[in-house]
């Protein structure tokens, strides 16, 4: 099964930056899924962030647009989400998730289109 740890969060000023990670750790390799970002506030439903797929297209919720570059090193089997000009609404529970490679070509927005998840990292943005 695949299993994805996450790190990076953390408490920082608006306007800040920073890298999360999610690898990979029970040995299977990035390149044959679909990796996304989700995000979850308080009392809100999760929603999505940032996805690349098996031939690296990259897509972005438009509130990240310009702020956020999601990422993957296949070698150390790691997807990354560099947070740059962070607002303090991006405070939230920040998830990985993983989709086996497939023969759709829609975006994978959907918190249903994934198969499997990370156990979340806080960032909370101050003002």
């Amino acid at each position: 099964q695949v299993q994805l740890v996450e790190s990076g969060g953390g408490l920082v000023q608006a306007g800040g930056s920073l890298r999360l990670s999610c690898a990979e750790s029970s040995g299977r390799t990035f390149s044959s899924y679909a990796m996304g970002w989700f995000r979850q506030a308080p009392g809100k439903e999760r929603q999505f962030v940032a996805t690349i797929s098996w031939t690296e297209y990259t897509y972005y919720a438009d509130s990240v647009k310009g702020r956020f570059t999601i990422s993957t090193d296949n070698a150390k089997n790691t997807v990354y989400l560099q947070m740059n000009s962070l607002k303090p609404e991006d405070t939230a529970v920040y998830y990985c998730a993983a989709r086996p490679r497939t023969g759709v070509t829609r975006v994978l927005t959907g918190v249903s289109d994934y198969d499997y998840w990370g156990q979340g990292t806080q960032v909370t943005v101050s003002s």
